[in-house]
């Protein structure tokens, strides 16, 4: 906690020299804007996070266009602030658009777009539509497995939120598999003791 105030303090000093020598709508500036929104995010300071988030957003949307990839990232981000305060319903419409334009401008495999399908499809989980959920999580877990390797980090969170909402949808016998795969794979991976593993 204390690394992280500390890089609050820095982060809010490159913020406001950037807004006073490039402008608020300068690309380096609104990076070093989601850098902080992120920092407060990890701090728990969810109702600062999510107005940098959206001051930032609103900013890439005019300066790069709302399919740019930066924009979407930042778009993307506000969703999971909303989630980290229990806003599912703010939420979920923010991952629906941002998958909606990564997929539009990145194409289907392409990591962001990735992102933000497994991010959408969380939330429609969260949201209790597992129907629309599923194919999409079996979707990303194929795609990630194909692009990334059946060991790669990102395709091993799509394993265990696949068997999650398996698990949500009452179809154990499918989630089971998945989540023993899942925890020997981050376990050869990633070690015995780390936090994944641990959780798998």
């Amino acid at each position: 906690v204390g690394q992280v105030n500390r890089a609050i303090e820095l982060l809010k000093e490159t913020v406001q020299a950037m807004r006073d020598k490039l402008g608020v709508e300068d690309p380096m500036t609104l990076s070093a804007i989601n850098n902080l929104a992120m920092a407060y995010q990890a701090s728990g300071q969810f109702s600062r996070a999510i107005a940098l988030h959206q001051e930032a957003h609103g900013h890439l949307k005019k300066v790069l266009g709302s399919d740019h990839p930066d924009t979407i990232v930042c778009l993307n981000n506000l969703g999971l602030a909303y989630v980290s305060i229990g806003q599912n319903d703010k939420a979920l419409p923010v991952h629906e658009e941002a998958f909606r334009l990564a997929k539009s401008r990145l194409g289907t495999d392409h990591p962001i777009t990735l992102q933000n399908m497994n991010n959408f499809a969380l939330s429609l989980d969260r949201a209790g539509q597992h129907d629309k959920a599923l194919p999409l999580l079996e979707e990303c877990f194929e795609l990630r497995k194909s692009r990334l390797g059946a060991d790669h980090t990102d395709t091993l969170q799509s394993m265990n939120n696949l068997a999650l909402s398996y698990t949500e949808a009452n179809q154990a016998t499918k989630a089971l598999p998945l989540f023993e795969k899942t925890y020997q794979l981050r376990k050869s991976k990633l070690g015995a003791d780390h936090p994944d593993t641990l959780t798998s």
